[in-house]
């Protein structure tokens, strides 16, 4: 039996050598030649004898789409093939699955159905040509596992189906053509091996970092971020070389299409590290660390449906940024995390080393993170941070709709490493305890930037920290503002004037800045040069050039506006006229063709003036100069879940009448039975206040030639205050009066807020 079989063996050695032995020769020829285009016509019929094939076809993938695109085919039928990296096309399906695939008949729909259930055979090239495809071997172009490529092999000489020794032939080849491609693209053996070309760090370094990422269960990235000392962009752009995919950084700006993941768990993205960093349902572009895992890069597929799809390679910690992982987004609950910090206090306690807590300890980081998020969703404007005497708890508490309420406590042993992580994410000086620091961080909530302004002043008992979290919506419209009809058409007629000084005043908080971008979104036309100097710059919006003030550079409103002078503006907004010298720059520049916006910290339109005719600007200027003055204010208004009707008895009545003004209220045409207010119960969606939501109340002064006279020999503010009346201006009180008559609010808000 022996005898029998060893003639068989021997010829199927010899067949193994001459097989060896062409694709010895094959690759002398692809590795002489200057690229694979020159070669391929020469050996094309030496592989197609060797894999026993009548025609192939070799694509290359596109680094900068998602696609591959006929290197080399057989034939002289078509110019060029383009396939997309999708699981519709055979082609295009095992470069998204890098996985080979042998069919049979290609025309047989149930076999194409049975490797993946949109799997099609494109019968378009067949037809144009005349050729007719019968069984195939589709194999993926990968080195060290990254893919380059597809080849393509059709039609088994003979009719029958390829079978295991073709396809091993066929893998072969293939991974010569790997290394042809590879050194063609420039890309490197591994994904941190151009750092070491290009000398950032040795061989020995990346082997050492290598080693200990799998035993302290860290990742090479973290150590080259950390450890050596390399930028983001240094590692990332090794990681291009190496995947052959254009590399991403995090940017804060940009925002995740929200609406292509609904459904999708957060917690899955951050383990499997990818997320869709803009496009839609036409074209999606993803972010994603490992291009070359197949599974993943199906399961995306699966998950985010588009026509096309374009990967980006990225960093982990970028991934986990755009996901808000910065933000914390762990679903940890607040009092859990006080807990932990209680049960760590007391072990630190009974240690005696209460000083030593790091603030970047894994629960401080939650809490912190989970503070702010919390804050965010309650629709808080302000955090407040602040320590208490000896080991008293610190106090958490939160403004939301203007009013503070509690949050939470902070144990006394952690508030101060609580403090620190917040100066360290706030770029600030942790070891200076004793003087206030200013600073602004910037984290993501579910793909959205989120920035606030941090301030720390030193208190009796410690640090205390004030959050301002800055409006980052889009403007709002003039017709949200809820003004009146006449401040309405009023104010949009002042700002179409080409020249003057409109302001907008009120104290802090007071909505000003949402006032202004809103009217300046209204203006805000391709005809327009517009300048803004805020500080901070809380919303943008396209078509303005908006400038952050930096007074420590010298870079003031006064500074900026001088220099917007020499910028060709049509409409100048100087966040505030904090001294005489913005003033009179602000008057000067509306003097001379300008339309300039500003805001003061007044208490009502009237006083307006007379204060900044106290900051010594010229009087004649001034009232050259002046549009109008809008006063404004923010009332809480009424929960429209559970806010509850109720007729006034006579007192309140009267009171509002008083309050209104006996004479104007008879404008109103009022009388006490025929008026319904509202008052404030509480329910679960405004909880249990009563109140939901905030609402501006306006008054506004125009500068009519009358008023101008006024301003010019310097009446006093009850003066102006009086001629605007009788020219058609309403109160902050009065507009107040008229929005608690619509049930937008209550008495109790009105005094709270507006006072004559």
């Amino acid at each position: 039996m022996n005898e029998a079989v060893k003639p068989d063996r021997v010829e199927h050695l010899k067949r193994s050598l001459q097989f060896q032995t062409k694709l010895n020769q094959v690759m002398q020829k692809i590795h002489e030649a200057e690229s694979f285009s020159d070669i391929m016509p020469v050996i094309e019929p030496i592989l197609l004898e060797l894999m026993n094939a009548e025609r192939m076809t070799v694509y290359r993938r596109s680094r900068h789409s998602q696609e591959i695109i006929s290197e080399y085919k057989s034939g002289d039928e078509t110019k060029e093939i383009r396939v997309a990296l999708t699981a519709s096309s055979i082609a295009g399906y095992v470069a998204l699955s890098q996985k080979p695939i042998r069919i049979r008949d290609v025309h047989d729909e149930e076999e194409l159905k049975s490797i993946h259930p949109e799997l099609h055979f494109d019968s378009s090239f067949d037809q144009a040509s005349g050729y007719r495809s019968r069984s195939m071997m589709v194999i993926p172009v990968k080195h060290n596992n990254v893919l380059l490529g597809v080849m393509q092999v059709l039609n088994r000489r003979g009719g029958n189906c390829f079978d295991d020794a073709d396809m091993a032939k066929a893998m072969k080849f293939s991974m010569l053509l790997g290394q042809k491609f590879r050194y063609e693209l420039g890309g490197t053996k591994g994904p941190f091996d151009h750092l070491v070309q290009t000398a950032r760090i040795s061989q020995k370094e990346l082997d050492d970092f290598s080693s200990r990422a799998e035993k302290e269960k860290t990742t090479v990235v973290e150590l080259l971020l950390h450890e050596a000392n390399l930028s983001s962009i240094e590692v990332g752009t090794s990681l291009e070389r190496f995947y052959q995919i254009p590399y991403m950084a995090y940017d804060p700006n940009i925002e995740i299409p929200l609406d292509m993941l609904k459904g999708v768990n957060e917690a899955y993205l951050r383990k499997q590290l990818w997320v869709p960093v803009m496009g839609d349902t036409d074209e999606v572009v993803v972010l994603v660390d490992n291009p070359t895992d197949s599974n993943r890069i199906m399961d995306i597929q699966n998950i985010l449906k588009a026509d096309s799809y374009q990967f980006r390679v990225g960093l982990p910690d970028d991934i986990l940024r755009f996901l808000g992982q910065e933000a914390g987004g762990n679903g940890v609950d607040l009092h859990e995390l006080v807990g932990r910090l209680e049960d760590e206090g007391l072990e630190e306690e009974e240690n005696d080393i209460l000083e030593s807590v790091d603030e970047n300890a894994a629960t401080v980081i939650q809490l912190v993170n989970s503070i702010i998020l919390d804050a965010y969703k309650a629709g808080a404007s302000d955090i407040h941070i602040e320590p208490s005497k000896g080991k008293v708890a610190a106090k958490v508490r939160l403004r939301v709709d203007g009013v503070c309420r509690n949050s939470l406590t902070v144990p006394s042993s952690h508030i101060r490493a609580v403090v620190s992580r917040i100066k360290v994410m706030s770029r600030l000086d942790i070891s200076e305890r004793r003087k206030p620091q200013d600073g602004k961080l910037s984290i993501r909530f579910k793909g959205a930037p989120l920035e606030l302004r941090v301030a720390t002043l030193p208190t009796v008992n410690g640090e205390s920290v004030v959050m301002r979290i800055l409006a980052s919506s889009e403007t709002m419209p003039m017709e949200s503002l809820n003004m009146s009809d006449r401040n309405l058409r009023e104010t949009q007629e002042l700002v179409k004037t080409p020249h003057g000084i409109f302001l907008v005043v009120g104290p802090t908080g007071s909505g000003k800045t949402t006032t202004l971008h809103a009217i300046l979104g209204h203006i805000n036309t391709p005809e327009l040069k517009i300048w803004t100097a805020e500080d901070p710059v809380e919303i943008t919006q396209s078509g303005l050039q908006q400038l952050q003030v930096i007074p420590k550079i010298g870079l003031t409103f006064a500074a900026a506006l001088r220099s917007f002078l020499r910028a060709d503006p049509d409409v100048i907004m100087i966040g505030e006229m904090r001294d005489g010298e913005t003033a009179e720059a602000g008057i000067e520049a509306s003097l001379t063709g300008h339309l300039v916006f500003s805001t003061l910290h007044t208490n009502s339109a009237a006083e307006t003036l007379t204060r900044l005719l106290d900051l010594g600007i010229d009087p004649i200027s001034f009232s050259d100069a002046l549009l109008g003055v809008l006063a404004q204010r923010l009332v809480r208004t009424l929960c429209k879940g559970c806010k509850e009707s109720y007729i006034p008895d006579e007192d309140e009545f009267n009171l509002l009448k008083r309050y209104y003004g006996e004479k104007d209220f008879e404008e109103l045409g009022l009388i006490r039975e025929g008026v319904e207010l509202y008052r404030a119960v509480g329910c679960d969606k405004c909880g249990d206040s009563g109140y939901r939501g905030r609402t501006g109340v306006h008054e506004l002064l125009i500068a009519t030639p009358a008023l101008k006279e006024m301003v010019y020999r310097r009446a006093t503010a009850s003066e102006i205050k009086e001629l605007s009346m009788s020219e058609g201006m309403r109160t902050l009180m009065q507009d107040s009066i008229v929005k608690l008559l619509k049930g937008q609010t209550d008495l109790a808000q009105v005094r709270r807020v507006v006072s004559e």
